[in-house]
């Protein structure tokens, strides 16, 4: 009788966590927006909104440190009115999150609008998601990641790939639908690898032509179809930069959202040149430090500008 007790007791309990979690409520509350096209465009009157032009983020500098400033919907409409079509934008507006008093985070594209004339309103500026990514607070620098890669599906997916007809997005931003053939698109992730090949004290960094100079790169790469994330490993250094790896150990010190996946995949571009350096050398974008480590790229398929580095500790 005991037993049955302790059984129902830690199922209650456990009941209780769920139901009283706040990452569960967030989530449901989410899903809820996506589902229901009613409720989030009702969402979008109370939301904050994240600003993008051409897929480069909206900061604005405070002292020495960068903002990454959350619009309410009247302050977007205020914005939007000076160019009259506020209703029109605030429906292409994509769902990224919300807090954890349940209000919710949508990210603009105003990439068609007068860049020069948002800045001077907000005094602020558009910033290449690069250099922010190293300016910005954490828990920023990961929504504007994953807001970005969501716009980007949406610019790259406007037309059905069976029909050729226009899709719509939701309200949310979660899926597409072409209305011709029925067919509904949702954003997709592609599995990939990022590796950092070393021997002993020293480890194998790369570049492309077009990083800019001093900056070099870990390996990565997509995985192929019916390919496990080791066997990609080996198939990109070898691709990369000619070499056969002996053994593989997982650092899992947190996955973040890749940004730029469209680096990845063309291996016709060559490396170019490279250098030693120790990792005490290495800087940040705008810094003045070189060489800018960049946490992965595609070199190219050239073993040429690829070096063995020494470094300390990685």
């Amino acid at each position: 009788m005991a037993a049955v007790y302790q059984a129902l007791h830690r199922r209650v309990s456990s009941l209780v966590c769920r139901l009283h979690s706040t990452y569960v409520r967030k989530m449901r509350y989410l899903n809820q927006l996506k589902e229901d096209d009613s409720l989030c465009r009702q969402a979008q009157t109370s939301g904050t909104f994240y600003l993008f032009h051409n897929l480069s983020p909206f900061l604005q500098k405070v002292g020495k440190k960068y903002l990454v400033p959350q619009l309410s919907t009247a302050e977007m409409k205020g914005i939007l009115e000076k160019f009259q079509e506020a209703e029109q934008w605030i429906e292409k507006s994509v769902l990224i999150g919300c807090s954890d008093e349940h209000r919710p985070h949508f990210a603009l594209d105003l990439g068609a609008l007068d860049k020069s004339v948002i800045e001077s309103e907000l005094q602020g500026s558009f910033t290449d998601l690069r250099k922010a990514l190293f300016v910005v607070d954490g828990k920023d620098s990961s929504l504007l990641a994953s807001a970005q890669s969501l716009l980007r599906w949406h610019d790259s997916h406007q037309y059905c790939s069976k029909t050729g007809q226009p899709t719509q997005k939701n309200p949310a931003g979660s899926k597409r639908v072409c209305h011709a053939s029925g067919v509904t698109y949702y954003p997709q992730m592609s599995p990939v690898v990022i590796t950092l090949v070393s021997n002993g004290s020293r480890c194998l960094l790369a570049r492309q032509p077009s990083f800019p100079p001093g900056m070099f790169t870990a390996l990565s790469g997509f995985c192929d179809l019916g390919e496990n994330v080791e066997e990609a490993v080996r198939r990109e250094v070898a691709e990369e930069v000619g070499l056969e790896v002996e053994s593989l150990r997982y650092s899992l010190l947190g996955v973040p959202a890749l940004a730029f996946p469209q680096q990845l995949p063309d291996d016709r571009l060559p490396c170019s040149g490279g250098g030693p350096a120790g990792r005490d050398q290495y800087g940040h974008p705008g810094t003045g430090g070189s060489p800018l480590v960049w946490p992965g790229g595609d070199c190219g398929g050239s073993q040429e500008g690829a070096q063995l580095f020494k470094a300390r500790r990685w």
